[in-house]
């Protein structure tokens, strides 16, 4: 019988891109419900047009930074199949951001922002250190 105590377990080794995209994930999601919470807010401290519609914008946008947010979560704990939700997040954010470019005054620095920021997310999410590090093989990969 051995008297060694078992050997801690060995950190898995995650890679800057997946750190860094996990950020960018991060950050969307927090944006996202940052933003939900201030259109609950506005309603309820405003007069809307309408504030049902007002209630259920928020709302949704909430549960959209959820995604992203369990993405991140994901990616932080190299989990398979994290990068699917947060590249397809980037995928969504370019239109936006095209939106807001398109637009005039506070918002276009905004979609410059976020344009960039899913940009860099998704150059990080398709690196092939990422790939590797969840264990995603390239199309014909061994």
């Amino acid at each position: 019988m051995s008297t060694e105590p078992n050997p801690a377990p060995q950190p898995l080794s995650r890679p800057t891109a997946v750190t860094a995209a996990a950020a960018v994930a991060g950050l969307e999601a927090l944006a996202f419900i940052a933003g939900g919470l201030y259109v609950l807010v506005s309603t309820l401290t405003g007069r809307p047009d309408g504030v049902a519609q007002s209630v259920a914008g928020g709302l949704t946008l909430i549960v959209l930074g959820l995604i992203p947010l369990l993405a991140a979560r994901g990616l932080l704990l190299l989990r398979r199949w994290s990068r699917g939700p947060a590249i397809i997040m980037q995928i969504m954010a370019l239109p936006v951001a095209w939106t807001l470019i398109q637009a005039t005054g506070a918002a276009v620095p905004a979609g410059v922002v976020l344009g960039a920021a899913a940009l860099v997310a998704l150059a990080l999410l398709l690196n092939p250190a990422t790939g590797r590090a969840l264990g995603i093989t390239p199309p014909g990969g061994a």
